[in-house]
């Protein structure tokens, strides 16, 4: 039988991703009594943690980053390192009997009567009730096309692709964007030896990671319970008196509140944990945004030229789910992110975890809240479906 031909596999629910979002759905489903279908791209699960850069740790307190139904090891530290997360992701896996089926890139999820229809590149299928996407919201890297890049000599990279600093010791590198990405490989790079300095071209809203030993991320939780204009005011004010005016290095302060800005544009502060502190010592320099590359390095927006060995671009992702419903159009807000968790009409059945980069507490809390309530919708589904 060819894989075209191949007859779809019945299931009640059906996950895509095997990262945070969708190993907390189906581990929450496994918790309720529910198994779910997995299948993942990569060949194992937790891909993009796996492929981040070695020095990432999480900006988020554990006791608000753990996945549902299971906490982090008691000897893990607060902030959680990129490894330790990979293996508590495995050890998620294991605790719920989750087996996902690596290297299956989905291609389609279309309508098949009151069911959906899945079909990945490799010819396998599924026909479910339900289907749960949670492929993430960083799931391509976001690549502009810079003037003049094809006459450049140096080597040029997205972030996507940085690991460590070590091919860059003693090179001078500029990182391109200053969001948290961006901020932690330019300090990365200072502190083995490269010269770095970050394009800038918009203001950034930048908090530290803790003030006075208290985790930022509980005071922001702490806001969000308070009417929006005096959490705005509160937040405004802590990022005042505690990150330094930074307009002499290059750097701008929007006039929206690192609140404001996460809940209408879903945009993160960055989440200093000694950028600020390097730029200040000139050990980091600031420049503007890029008018074009030449041969040997980068021609800015005032006008300034200067040589760089390698330019790292820190310029995001995006999500793309919208490709995979060749039927209907998925409701989205700004970045493509799926506007809602639940889908709704033509989508029913259909969910979307992980895509909320709006809520206070970090990503994987939404992610946690989020797979609770699919967990629920989904088993009530399951409950009332047809036999």
């Amino acid at each position: 039988m060819s894989p075209s031909s191949r007859e779809p596999i019945d299931a009640q629910v059906l996950v895509i991703g095997a990262g945070p979002a969708g190993l907390a759905v189906a581990g929450s489903l496994a918790h309720r009594g529910v198994r779910a279908e997995i299948v993942e791209r990569g060949e194992a699960l937790g891909t993009s943690w796996r492929n981040h850069y070695e020095r990432l740790h999480l900006h988020t307190v554990k006791q608000y980053s753990a996945l549902p139904h299971f906490p982090f090891p008691k000897h893990y530290p607060r902030y959680v390192s990129r490894s330790q997360f990979v293996e508590y992701l495995e050890a998620y896996a294991r605790a719920f009997g989750l087996r996902p089926r690596f290297g299956e890139e989905v291609e389609a999820i279309t309508r098949d009567g009151a069911r959906w229809l899945t079909r990945c590149a490799s010819g396998l299928s599924f026909l479910t009730g339900c289907v749960v996407l949670a492929t993430g919201a960083n799931r391509f890297p976001n690549r502009p096309t810079l003037p003049g890049e094809e006459d450049y000599g140096g080597r040029l990279l997205h972030s996507a692709s940085y690991r460590d600093a070590q091919p860059f010791a003693g090179q001078r590198v500029l990182v391109v964007g200053m969001g948290n990405t961006g901020a932690e490989i330019a300090l990365d790079l200072v502190q083995h030896g490269a010269r770095a300095a970050l394009s800038v071209r918009s203001p950034v809203n930048i908090v530290p990671r803790d003030v006075l030993g208290r985790p930022t991320q509980l005071t922001a939780i702490a806001l969000s319970y308070l009417p929006d204009s005096v959490a705005d005011r509160i937040s405004t004010t802590v990022r005042r008196l505690a990150v330094p005016d930074l307009r002499p290095y290059g750097i701008e302060v929007p006039a929206m509140s690192p609140l404001r800005q996460l809940r209408e544009h879903g945009r993160t502060p960055v989440i200093d944990v000694g950028t600020v502190a390097s730029i200040r010592k000139g050990e980091i320099d600031v420049r503007p945004g890029i008018a074009a590359m030449t041969r040997d390095g980068v021609r800015f927006a005032d006008g300034r030229e200067e040589a760089f060995d390698a330019v790292i671009l820190a310029t995001g992702y995006r999500a793309d789910v919208a490709r995979l419903f060749p039927q209907a159009q998925v409701p989205v807000r700004d970045k493509g992110l799926p506007a809602e968790i639940a889908g709704t009409g033509p989508f029913a059945g259909v969910y979307f975890v992980g895509y909320d980069l709006r809520q206070t507490g970090g990503l994987l809390r939404s992610i946690g809240k989020q797979a609770l309530q699919v967990a629920e919708s989904v088993v009530e589904r399951v409950a009332t479906a047809p036999a």
